[in-house]
């Protein structure tokens, strides 16, 4: 098959088919390469593969066997691809990387600084397969974990080595996967259950998407393995449906295993009797927790429940059956551990947190997409080298928010800290699915956490009082802060109460959703003091902060302060325009259009704030 593949590199390009890039008309470069080559009689290979990670860059394409990379492509690109690259060996330059306008290309993906410090693990096979054509994926390695588990492992020997590789669930708190699959394996029943978490809640984060979309042979792969070793007949993944794409690929991939005697009766002359299902969730947020999932999947609303009985145990899991669960991304990585041996993974990461971790990259950064780094990099490596850097080069970085809305806001003085389960909760964030937003010295960190606490607020389930009430009354002191309404005593109360939301709360989403809140308050304390003592936003975000003033010194009487005013606040007057602060509503109107920067916003009696 090897032979086969390097054959077919002779003419051949992966063009990523991700949501991303399909959203930029990717699918129109497939069709126009396959014209192309059909008019000119050259037998081309168009893999129409998962998501490449650069989404920033999209739509992506990538020529084989070199790896020629071009970023941006357009249907006018390529005629001109397919006859300069393809035909005479000469890349074109047009669309090839460039990090900014001048700088001379980059024509290998290897070259690339944003693929430079990543390793692919639980990515290893996205952007080079084609996800619903199930031989790709054999031919690049798929199935060989289960085909070594089923033939020469024991079902012990299989949690024993998910054990010894330390695998940590990469869904949230990273609880090790081995033991969890051995806690289903003590429960005295013939039946059991394996479930699969898709429902990725969190704004701005894909990385299980991607995996759905672009290999689901290996997110099937690892559930089957996981049902050979602890005894489970039932499989089901639980996907949200806005995630169309991710299903689709899903359910062609479980015929398409059906068919070769991968899932069904009798997996691969086993013994092993293992189906799958697709269940798509309504896309509430809480359901991302266990028992809520069980409860949804179960027809229920998706509540919470206490534990014990955990899900591993009889009576806890789906229909009362034991059931193993774990994320998307954790059973992407069990085929790697299981064909290359524990130790072989344990190489990479480090010694408490083995393997690499996906991260949507997004916010305040030149370069956004999806990566795969591995465990104890540090957080300057990801933002500066893979990520770019800030996206004006004229802002200063200020902090990254990690694990979600329920995660941490770090602050720059950690910018050299690993990145692992273990350090990133000790500065009061966490890993969580993998979200990782970066903010610049343009936003403010008391409504950053007003725009995240609100999420989770509006995400609860309302079975605990202090969630659903803690959570709203919080909210409340946010949006009175960042309104100019604040008093002594504020912050003060926002961290009891944020204390007493996660002390009284039943599942994850109650005792992180004050995490925003808590660790803005811990490293930007001086930012609400601001807002509460000064009624000034430093940021000039929260609109009801701050006084708005003109210097007649700057002003140049072009009057487009007074034409953008829509209340008649801005009032001309012997050669000077002033701001009527009794009409004024603090709009930002006349701050945004000035040219030249004569409108101010005070701080107690002096001007602190020119537009930038």
């Amino acid at each position: 098959m090897q032979e086969e593949r390097a054959a077919s590199d002779a003419h051949r390009v992966r063009v990523c088919c991700g949501t991303a890039c399909q959203a930029t008309g990717s699918l129109k470069l497939v069709d126009k390469f396959e014209k192309e080559a059909a008019e000119k009689g050259v037998t081309l290979e168009v893999v129409k593969t998962g998501c490449q990670g650069f989404c920033q860059r999209g739509p992506v394409v990538v020529q084989d066997p070199q790896e020629i990379f071009y970023q941006k492509v357009k249907a006018d690109d390529v005629p001109s691809i397919f006859s300069n690259s393809l035909l005479r060996g000469i890349p074109y330059r047009k669309q090839l990387y460039r990090a900014r306008p001048l700088d001379e290309p980059n024509t290998l993906m290897k070259d690339i600084p944003f693929y430079k410090k990543q390793k692919r693990v639980a990515l290893h096979r996205n952007g080079i397969v084609d996800p619903c054509n199930i031989y790709d994926s054999i031919r690049e390695g798929g199935y060989a974990g289960l085909a070594k588990a089923l033939s020469g492992m024991t079902p012990e020997a299989v949690i024993e080595e998910v054990k010894k590789a330390d695998l940590r669930g990469r869904g949230g708190a990273g609880f090790p996967a081995g033991v969890k699959w051995e806690h289903s394996t003590k429960a005295k029943s013939k039946i059991r259950a394996v479930i699969c978490n898709g429902d990725e809640g969190d704004p701005g984060a894909f990385m299980d998407r991607a995996l759905m979309e672009g290999d689901p042979h290996s997110v099937l792969e690892g559930m089957i393995i996981n049902a050979f070793a602890i005894g489970a007949q039932h499989g089901y993944i639980y996907v949200r449906h806005e995630y169309p794409l991710a299903v689709k690929n899903l359910g062609i991939a479980i015929e398409q295993a059906k068919k070769l005697g991968l899932l069904g009766k009798n997996i691969l002359e086993s013994g092993l009797d293992f189906d799958i299902e697709i269940k798509e969730g309504a896309g509430a947020f809480v359901c991302g927790e266990s028992t809520a999932l069980v409860a949804s999947l179960e027809g229920e609303r998706g509540m919470p429940r206490p534990r014990p009985p955990r899900l591993s145990e009889p009576g806890g899991g789906l229909w009362n059956m034991p059931t193993n669960l774990n994320n998307v991304e954790t059973f992407a990585n069990v085929p790697v551990i299981i064909a290359g041996g524990a130790a072989a993974f344990k190489k990479t990461g480090t010694e408490k947190s083995p393997g690499t971790k996906v991260f949507a990259l997004t916010g305040k950064i030149k370069n956004t997409g999806l990566i795969e780094v591995p465990m104890g990099i540090t957080l300057r490596e990801i933002i500066f080298d893979i990520g770019g850097g800030m996206l004006n080069d004229d802002k200063q970085f200020k902090a990254v928010q990690t694990g979600g809305p329920s995660g941490g806001c770090i602050p720059a003085q950690f910018l050299d800290m690993a990145v692992d389960f273990d350090s990133l909760r000790g500065v009061g964030s966490m890993m969580g699915s993998g979200g990782m937003v970066v903010l610049d010295d343009d936003d403010c960190m008391v409504d950053v956490a007003r725009y995240f606490l609100s999420f989770c607020q509006s995400e609860s389930c309302g079975k605990c009082p202090t969630c659903r009430v803690g959570t709203y009354q919080m909210l409340g002191l946010l949006d009175k802060i960042t309104s100019g309404r604040g008093v002594e005593g504020d912050i003060e109360l926002l961290e009891k109460m944020g204390k007493a939301v996660v002390a009284g709360s039943l599942c994850g989403l109650g005792n992180s959703a004050p995490n925003p809140v808590l660790s803005t308050i811990r490293y930007f304390r001086d930012e609400y003091e601001e807002h509460v003592r000064d009624k000034y936003c430093r940021a000039r975000r929260c609109q009801g902060l701050g006084s708005y003033r003109i210097l007649s010194e700057h002003c140049i009487l072009c009057g487009l302060c007074k034409n953008a005013c829509a209340f008649d606040a801005v009032v001309e007057l012997r050669d000077r325009f002033y701001i009527d602060q009794d009409y004024c509503t603090k709009c930002k109107a006349c701050y945004t259009v000035c040219p030249t920067q004569a409108v101010v916003i005070e701080k107690g009696g002096a001007h602190v704030a020119a537009r930038k």
